[in-house]
């Protein structure tokens, strides 16, 4: 069977033991933490997902608090199944600090951003590079602890695709990098087709994100362009062919998680309830 988490950057107005509590009645596995320093200008606004949280975790605080983590997660036999963070590969000092609380709370890896977004104002090629040795720098002080930095696919980046993440991670042994396969990012930005991009990833799949968007037909502009938008749905009536992506991790063997990220203002319970319910009812049978 796959196993299935949440990540808590859709959580913000939970303490860590209230989205322990709740992933566990709906019948999750485990969770994908959020790790995320918060500007200090944004602490006196309402919690929000890319803002400030309740549950107040940060690159600084992170091995004080990963014994209350590891406590909290063991009290409802849930699983710490990796950290939702947004360090640059050249941020050598919030990757170490990522390292040691990872390490502390016996996570299996944290997430390591490209040196750069793409915006197309600076070339590819320069940004792959610095990013390749961002990696290896990275490397030199993850090797050997256990702990994977993983690549996201994901729009304005130069790794927006399963292959062009693949190209930045196959420098390097998957047994220390890897790749979290984003579906719903995908389908904006980079999208191939499920299973040559599953089959290609192979061992650098380490983890994968579920959500869901379509497209909705905006305004037509003066020149007869139609101006597409995107919003969030349920995952059933989404873009994406989500029974495809089960069957293929199924095919492979993928022994990580599914960490679903549900961003709709919509009571968490309501949401991740009703994500959960479709995955199940769409997973392979053995």
């Amino acid at each position: 069977m796959l196993k299935y988490c949440v990540t808590t950057v859709g959580l913000p107005s939970l303490n860590m033991a209230d989205q322990a509590k709740l992933l566990k009645r709906l019948g999750y596995d485990g969770v994908e933490l959020r790790v995320r320093r918060v500007a200090e200008n944004r602490r006196e606004e309402s919690p929000s997902c890319w803002g400030v949280h309740l549950n107040d975790i940060t690159p600084d605080n992170f091995v004080v608090k990963a014994p209350e983590i590891q406590c909290i997660l063991k009290e409802h036999g849930l699983s710490l199944a990796g950290i939702a963070s947004n360090a640059s590969c050249t941020d050598l000092e919030q990757v170490k600090l990522l390292l040691e609380g990872s390490i502390e709370a016996e996570a299996p890896f944290f997430r390591v951003g490209a040196a750069a977004g793409y915006d197309g104002s600076r070339p590819y090629r320069d940004v792959f590079g610095e990013t390749v040795a961002g990696y290896a720098k990275c490397l030199e002080c993850t090797q050997g602890s256990g702990v994977k930095i993983l690549l996201e696919i994901h729009g304005g980046t130069i790794h927006p695709s399963a292959s062009l993440a693949y190209r930045v991670v196959e420098q390097f042994d998957s047994a220390d990098v890897g790749v979290i396969y984003d579906p719903q990012n995908m389908v904006k930005d980079g999208f191939e087709t499920t299973r040559l991009a599953i089959d290609l990833l192979g061992p650098y799949l380490a983890h994968c994100h579920v959500g869901a968007h379509r497209p909705v037909q905006g305004e037509m502009d003066d020149k007869g362009t139609t101006h597409w938008q995107w919003e969030g749905c349920p995952m059933g009536e989404g873009l994406y062919f989500f029974p495809q992506m089960l069957q293929s991790l199924r095919e492979l063997d993928y022994q990580g998680y599914v960490s679903v990220e549900d961003f709709r203002d919509l009571p968490p319970e309501e949401k991740y309830g009703e994500d959960l319910s479709y995955l199940k009812r769409i997973e392979p049978k053995v």
